[in-house]
């Protein structure tokens, strides 16, 4: 009996490649496994796509500053979450190189406040991303729009 063929055999072994969309899924698996600091807040991600993620996070007592209402730097947590599964999603090390935010409403205790981010462009090794957070009632809270550089290495091994 011969020896089977390499090239079938590696076929038959490998798997299809992911879909842009599931890449980002495992890439935003891996993340929030890794992420500490965003389970601790006890953020939750909700969806990753290719340039796209949604976190949400329940506004716990822990997080009102001293005029009763979420800590601005608590909303700004969120965003930044989030737009790191963003600009991470194609499995490409990347980091923010600038960020900035407009608070429009206060937050307070016991809502929920989610942050939906989605890619605006991307050239080269920089990125636009806007986040729109909003509270349980739908109502935009704020806006924060990040810039993102590629830097070397992966979330995840290439296939």
């Amino acid at each position: 009996m011969s020896a089977p063929d390499s090239q079938a055999t590696r076929t038959q072994a490998s798997s299809p490649p992911m879909s842009p969309d599931e890449l980002a899924r495992a890439v935003g698996r891996a993340m929030y496994e890794a992420d500490a600091c965003s389970r601790a807040l006890g953020f939750v991600l909700d969806d990753v796509r290719a340039g796209y993620a949604r976190m949400h996070a329940t506004v716990r007592a822990d997080f009102l500053n001293g005029h009763g209402i979420c800590h601005g730097g608590l909303i700004f947590t969120l965003a930044d979450s989030t737009f790191a599964f963003a600009c991470n999603s194609y499995n490409v090390n990347t980091v923010a190189s600038g960020c900035s935010i407009e608070f429009l409403r206060p937050v307070h205790g016991g809502d929920v406040l989610t942050a939906e981010a989605i890619e605006q462009t991307v050239s080269g090794r920089t990125g636009i991303y806007d986040i729109r957070m909003t509270n349980g009632a739908g109502e935009t809270v704020a806006m924060f729009r990040g810039k993102s550089a590629h830097i070397k290495g992966h979330v995840i091994p290439p296939a």
